[in-house]
């Protein structure tokens, strides 16, 4: 397979996406793959997977990684997430790495250490500079990060206004080793159906509650039956103690309603067919911090 792929110039890769927190990573990704792969929201620290988004055409495949914010990890669940961060440098045929135009980049030096360090090419991503009010001052950011990734190539984008992400797809796909497809023509994710279910379900309590509660939070799907037309979905939202668990809920289950009715309706628009969704609410003491709990939910091999 692999002389096919040689014989006919096919390429295929691993792009790995890091970075700080907040910065744009997930739209970013979203807008080069083109669904709706990582979830989006303006609370840090969203994404806790490292999610893969294959985006294929004739000629290339490239995989896609998102990978948690790098930071300074405060418990279990934050260790296993930097992790995936660092293991990230280690299997890319190419690495971008995202800032934006407010970020300073010293934040976290030593991360950005070992980014100078890649042998890989490295593409510096410098977002949201639709916020940038004029030309001088993006030189002046562009200056400043020459200096700590001299081997980088740099690229200033708005993901959220999709500017010169198409020059960015273009350099990457031109960076692409020679091979065979890793993936099926027609993969969208490695990922399950119902790992997107617990991410959207993520997503709306990140969006809905304050504070530390959607750090508190982890979604499980019990139950994904799937029909030609419809999907019947039960998830538990699992919590951390007793408080959390009636602020969740909401005063006569209004808050928890919400969630399933935002939720329910992106997940329509995600797999195009009626959905049956139905939510409760369970304890799980101190989850973030114990390894079987994280094995369960998947952080943990």
């Amino acid at each position: 397979m692999e002389n096919s792929a040689t014989n006919t110039g096919h390429r295929a890769g691993f792009v790995n996406i890091v970075g700080n927190p907040n910065v744009g990573k997930s739209t970013l990704m979203n807008d080069l793959v083109g669904e709706r792969v990582s979830i989006i929201t303006s609370k840090a620290q969203t994404t806790r997977h490292r999610i893969m988004g294959i985006v294929n055409t004739p000629d290339y495949q490239i995989v896609f990684s998102d990978t948690p914010g790098v930071l300074a990890p405060k418990y279990k669940l934050q260790e296993t997430m930097l992790s995936q961060s660092e293991g990230a440098l280690t299997d890319a045929d190419v690495l971008v790495y995202v800032t934006d135009v407010v970020e300073s980049p010293e934040k976290n030096a030593s991360f950005l250490a070992k980014v100078a360090k890649e042998t890989v090419p490295v593409l510096l991503v410098i977002n949201k500079i639709d916020l940038v009010h004029n030309q001088d001052e993006l030189e002046k950011i562009v200056e400043r990060w020459k200096g700590l990734l001299p081997n980088a190539t740099i690229f200033p984008v708005s993901a959220k206004e999709r500017f010169n992400t198409d020059n960015l797809l273009n350099t990457i796909v031109s960076l692409l080793p020679v091979h065979a497809p890793y993936f099926g023509k027609d993969a969208l994710t490695d990922k399950p159906a119902r790992f997107f279910v617990t991410e959207i379900i993520r997503e709306k309590i990140l969006l809905n509650y304050d504070k530390e509660i959607p750090y508190a939070v982890e979604v499980l799907v019990e139950k994904f039956e799937e029909k030609e037309h419809s999907i019947h979905i039960m998830a538990v939202i699992y919590v951390e103690r007793d408080s959390q668990k009636g602020i969740i809920i909401g005063r006569g289950g209004e808050k928890l309603k919400k969630v399933g009715k935002e939720a329910r309706l992106d997940i329509e628009q995600f797999f195009g067919k009626s959905v049956y969704l139905e939510l409760f609410v369970k304890i799980e003491p101190d989850w973030r911090n114990r390894e079987n709990k994280l094995r369960q939910f998947g952080y943990t091999e």
